[in-house]
């Protein structure tokens, strides 16, 4: 497994405050292998849901020890019951009964997130066998959303030449309107500081500062305002965020293109957060800059909930995971 710079970055920060993390695609031979190495690397405490004996022989045929790893299996578990009830009364009022919450708390997405929500697990990382609603759906009904009347939605750190950049929406809100924009600005300004970036902020268009005309680029104008309206509140006016748009991709990366295009930005050239004006255009742009250029990709990220639970691509390697399983522990330190 190829660790580079970046990644074992993660992994030192992580192994500082050991957080619990689980794991419920146990069968899967890239989640094991990302647990090895992680369990070797002390950088979380993990929790893998499936088979324990199938797990535990895959272990012995790799003569991996599994100090660190605890192994469940939702079936058997003598947490199922308590989990069943705490999913009922969270969702009694929407209709659930009884009967269907123990059906649902047996589904591994939904029994790793009761677990969070039971303080069991401090996070939870899927998705390598399921579809990004599989996972981010239970997260919605049982974590949800830390501020309720903001938008949740995704992040993932791209890394270029050993540079981490922060991109947003790559793959839950679809066609996101103003304030939904400008929600994720700030909510990835958030994820950024997290990771030790001072957040420059370019909202993404095809135009910058009005050289294009269209309903998109009055989107993203419009958001931009709103963001930088957010930025006023008592909960990021004393953050050191930056945030300005409309902007093209070369005005928010390049120095010389942005000298002639914003020159009195104090993003342009300079961007490391980069908010896409839809999903479309962000998981497009991740996926080439990752199989054409090989960039390192991890995320996608939850944002905005009150604990972390992240999404993988279904093509993601054993060490895209590793990095996911890190993130999720240093998401979960306050």
């Amino acid at each position: 497994m190829k660790i580079t710079k970046f990644l074992d970055s993660l992994l030192e920060r992580a192994s500082k405050e050991l957080k619990t993390i689980v794991l419920p695609e146990g069968e899967d031979e890239r989640i094991l292998q990302a647990a090895h190495t992680i369990a070797e690397r002390k950088a979380a405490k993990l929790i893998i849901l499936g088979n324990p004996e199938e797990i535990k022989a895959y272990f012995d045929k790799n003569n991996w020890n599994m100090d660190g790893i605890e192994l469940l299996q939702p079936e058997t578990s003598d947490k199922l019951e308590k989990y069943a009830d705490l999913l009922y009364e969270l969702r009694k009022a929407k209709g659930m009964t009884p009967n269907d919450a123990k059906k649902l708390a047996l589904n591994y997405n939904y029994f790793g997130t009761l677990m969070i929500k039971a303080g069991d697990a401090d996070g939870m990382v899927s998705g390598a066998n399921h579809s990004t609603a599989d996972t981010v759906r239970p997260a919605l009904q049982i974590i949800k959303s830390a501020h309720k009347e903001r938008s949740v939605s995704s992040a993932l750190i791209l890394v270029a030449n050993d540079k981490p950049y922060i991109f947003s929406d790559c793959a839950i809100i679809i066609n996101p309107s103003e304030q939904e924009l400008a929600d994720m600005a700030l909510a990835s300004s958030e994820t950024a500081l997290k990771f030790g970036l001072s957040p420059k902020v370019a909202m993404l268009s095809y135009s910058t500062r009005g050289s294009g005309s269209g309903g998109m680029v009055d989107k993203v104008r419009t958001a931009t305002k709103l963001a930088q309206d957010m930025l006023l509140l008592d909960e990021y006016k004393s953050l050191p965020i930056m945030i300005d748009g409309e902007m093209q991709a070369d005005a928010a990366l390049d120095t010389v293109v942005a000298k002639k295009k914003a020159p009195d930005s104090r993003v342009a050239g300079q961007a490391n957060v980069l908010i896409f004006p839809c999903l479309e255009v962000g998981n497009i742009s991740y996926k080439l800059l990752q199989r054409l250029c090989g960039c390192e990709a991890y995320g996608p990220m939850l944002q905005g909930l009150n604990a972390p639970v992240n999404d993988l691509s279904r093509g993601a390697l054993a060490e895209d995971i590793v990095g996911m399983i890190a993130i999720t522990a240093i998401q979960a330190t306050k």
